[in-house]
């Protein structure tokens, strides 16, 4: 009788990973903004009865400097079960931690004890380059196929970027995902409807347009990413593109609904150029098509100008800037991230039409500079940045920083890296877990979180 069983933390739906096993640890993407210092993966304990309770207790070193560690996943996760490409007996060992800046991939086991994780493969830049024919990897999400990487420039770093597949037990880059692109030329985040056989990609900008820091003449002029792609998964050829309008800029983090009967997802739009307000939008089937609708609208707060960084002081305000959005796994909220005003809202999305307020904490903020009990009394800076949330929904993680030059351009005396907790009531509402306040290393940034086991963002299911 056969006893290989599947790793214990894939589960067939949403539904069965909420009744997952509470995480212990996060892991951290950390990076030095001055490129001077390596950067790492930083250990933190989540578990309220362990002595370290909120603190870092390890980091992974990177080999090099200046990759800046941005977004990062698993190499396998709950999709591996799904029956159009199962993998029932692959294992969730292993980060793919891509360097945006450097386009170097770094493979991390946490295995044998996730506290003490090790990189095992580094693939060079020019080995991503020559093999997957793109550079400037952004988005890690392990599918059933393997690990598809998003990836924002090609070879040469121009149009188009893309998405390239890796083998996610070899780590072997197997190439170019797209077999037909049609329109599509700008990319940023990758995701699917395995139950409608459709990917989805959304789109930010060019190297040149970003790494510098973003550049005022090509966003007021709406020439960022402002457009959604839907491409058959199967035969991985472009189907439809809708696009926002240039006024909508920089369309960005795409959060499909965890039901694989549920053919709808939201997707948020940093900025519009016409009031500075921020949105979300709601995908979803209509007919024979996909189409589109804003459902929340946050507005800029006036703002006095002395409390404003250059790029902003013209304007008088304060613009929410939407950068990342979260879906817990019963697909009932959806977290926002106002990185510029300070905000973390949780939305009640269980209509995905109709969404309904029902919690805010405020931190930091360009004007606001709210503080945390954890904190002294003192001012914050940054603000509500990458959001995680547990399998089970009942916690909320988020840190502060957002791209290194563009941390500067919105926070000119720098970001204080920190990390926090939020405790998510069952039926709404949200308040800060007052014994978690970490306080970053002063030569790092933190960006993205990842929890062991799984977590919000990290899996897809295909079982109701």
């Amino acid at each position: 009788m056969a006893t290989w069983k599947p790793d214990p933390t894939f589960y067939p739906s949403a539904r069965l990973a909420a009744d997952a096993p509470k995480e212990t640890l996060a892991y951290v993407a950390s990076f030095d903004p001055s490129r001077q210092m390596p950067d790492d993966i930083a250990v933190v304990d989540v578990d309220p009865k362990s002595k370290d309770y909120g603190k870092i207790v390890n980091r992974v070193t990177m080999p090099n400097v200046g990759d800046e560690l941005h977004h990062f996943g698993w190499n396998a996760c709950s999709s591996c079960l799904c029956p159009n490409a199962p993998h029932p007996h692959s294992e969730r060992r292993y980060l793919v931690v891509p360097g945006l800046r450097s386009s170097r991939i770094h493979i991390i086991d946490t295995k044998p004890d996730g506290r003490k994780p090790k990189i095992v493969r580094v693939l060079e830049p020019d080995e991503v380059a020559s093999k997957a024919g793109y550079t400037r990897p952004h988005t890690v999400h392990c599918g059933p196929a393997g690990i598809y990487v998003a990836s924002l420039a090609n070879a040469q770093g121009e149009a188009p970027g893309g998405v390239f597949l890796m083998d996610h037990e070899t780590f072997d880059i197997r190439g170019r995902w797209e077999i037909d692109r049609g329109p599509q030329e700008l990319a940023y985040d990758v995701w699917w409807h395995l139950g409608y056989d459709t990917l989805v990609t959304s789109e930010w900008g060019l190297p040149a347009t970003f790494e510098n820091g973003l550049v005022p003449e090509v966003l007021l002029g709406g020439q960022y990413g402002h457009r959604l792609h839907f491409w058959d998964i199967n035969t991985r050829k472009h189907k439809q593109v809708i696009d926002f309008g240039a006024e909508n800029q920089l369309v960005f983090e795409l959060r499909p609904a965890h039901n694989p009967t549920m053919a709808h997802g939201f997707v948020n739009s940093v900025i519009s150029l016409k009031d500075l307000s921020a949105s979300i939008w709601t995908w979803y089937r209509e007919g024979d098509q996909w189409a589109v609708r804003k459902v929340i609208e946050i507005p800029a707060e006036p703002a006095d100008a002395d409390l404003l960084p250059p790029m902003l002081k013209g304007f008088g305000a304060v613009p929410p800037l939407v950068t990342d959005i979260a879906l817990s796994l019963d697909d009932r909220y959806l977290y926002v991230s106002c990185w510029g005003t300070g905000d973390l809202r949780q939305y009640d999305v269980s209509d995905p039409f109709h969404p309904e307020l029902t919690g805010t904490v405020r931190i930091g903020g360009i004007a606001s500079r709210a503080t945390h009990a954890g904190a002294g009394g003192q001012p914050l800076n940054g603000g509500p940045q990458m959001v995680e949330v547990s399998r089970d929904g009942k916690r909320v993680y988020f840190t502060n920083s957002l791209y290194g030059v563009i941390d500067d351009q919105f926070y000119p005396d720098g970001v204080n890296g920190w990390m926090v907790k939020l405790d998510a009531a069952p039926n709404g509402g949200l308040a800060f877990e007052p014994d978690f306040f970490l306080q970053w290393p002063s030569t790092h940034r933190p960006h993205q979180i990842r929890l062991e086991g799984g977590d919000g963002s990290s899996d897809s299911y295909c079982y109701p």
